[in-house]
């Protein structure tokens, strides 16, 4: 089993190349602002997979919903690694996959065929027992439903992933991550006390305080006005930042996805390409440009060069011929309800 210690310092992908966050830099009023390397509009250039050892990988991950006429591939093929200790956000069109993804990656479904290997460990094909353990110990999860327990106080809904697994918690963590995300005036507000900022950040501040292996958050602003989801954002940019955390975030947001690492593109089941050190506009180029190629997989983006992205076609992967267990897994995640 995985038990969770305060994490050493660490260096994210982010942090190599700007001065990391620091508590007194971000108060509750004003998320810290991720800076780009460059405003230019996209290169296009296939994906690649990420430099640094994978939190999770993902190997040729096929899913198939539905028969006959109604039948569905969000899934075909798809192989991508996530680096440890970087922000990595999920884009591409409705139906692309990207949901599909990313319950893949938590452990909330399961392939038709491919891998799932998280921290070295392979997921896929786990029993529900085993899964429901994973998802407890070894991810955080933040969605767009803040999913906090209505009776409890902020601290419970906070601590409650910790005492369901039977372990002690680290007060001085505890208090740093409550004081990071400015909630130590609130810790004995209920829910319905908070505001839609605040609740999300009560989210945050439960996903982190296991030191998980991975945050997984989908579309974690969606419920958010643009001030609230903005500080959200910079949160969980400074949880790279100040902790080490690997994030993996689906969302539609431009926006959103500029305060990542890295913007991966999906388009049919597939990678079309990605983005490093990504601008909102550049993003937003990107998205436009996979959207008006349907069928194909096309696209994405290097954020390099003035030039605007052309149709460059990323090979497909083949899916891994291993076969995972029928055994659905429990939607269930103490903390993150699904």
């Amino acid at each position: 089993m995985h038990t969770p210690q305060q994490p050493p310092a660490r260096t994210s992908t982010h942090a190599a190349s700007a001065a990391p966050a620091t508590a007194s830099a971000f108060p509750t009023s004003q998320a810290p602002t991720h800076t780009p390397t460059t405003t230019t509009a996209p290169e296009v250039a296939p994906s690649s997979a990420p430099t640094a050892a994978p939190a999770i990988r993902a190997i040729g991950l096929v899913k198939t919903y539905g028969e006959g006429d109604a039948r569905v591939r969000p899934l075909d093929g798809l192989t991508l690694d996530i680096a440890a200790g970087s922000f990595t956000a999920i884009m591409g069109p409705s139906g692309s996959g990207k949901s599909t993804l990313l319950n893949m990656l938590a452990g909330l479904d399961v392939p038709d065929a491919g891998d799932v290997i998280l921290a070295g460990t392979p997921i896929t094909g786990l029993k529900d027992s085993q899964l429901t353990a994973l998802r407890r110990d070894r991810i955080g999860f933040v969605f767009q439903a803040f999913n906090l327990v209505p009776a409890m106080t902020a601290e419970e809904n906070i601590l409650l992933p910790s005492q369901l697994a039977g372990r002690k918690v680290d007060r001085r963590f505890f208090h740093r991550i409550v004081d990071l995300l400015g909630l130590t005036d609130r810790l004995r507000h209920r829910p319905h006390e908070l505001s839609g900022g605040q609740q999300q950040r009560v989210a945050v501040a439960r996903a982190l305080v296991t030191s998980p292996e991975v945050i997984v958050a989908d579309e974690p602003t969606g419920n958010l006005d643009s001030a609230s989801g903005a500080e959200v954002l910079g949160l969980l940019r400074a949880s790279v930042d100040e902790f080490g955390q690997t994030v993996v975030m689906v969302t539609h947001d431009p926006q959103a996805a500029a305060r990542a690492d890295r913007v991966v593109m999906l388009a049919d089941g597939r990678l079309a390409g990605e983005l490093r050190s990504p601008t909102a506009e550049a993003v937003a180029t990107a998205l436009a440009h996979i959207t008006t190629q349907p069928g194909t997989t096309k696209a994405s983006t290097t954020q390099t060069s003035s030039t605007q992205p052309s149709a460059t076609q990323v090979s497909p992967t083949q899916p891994s011929a291993t076969q995972p267990s029928p055994t659905q897994p429990s939607p269930t995640q103490a903390g993150g309800a699904r």
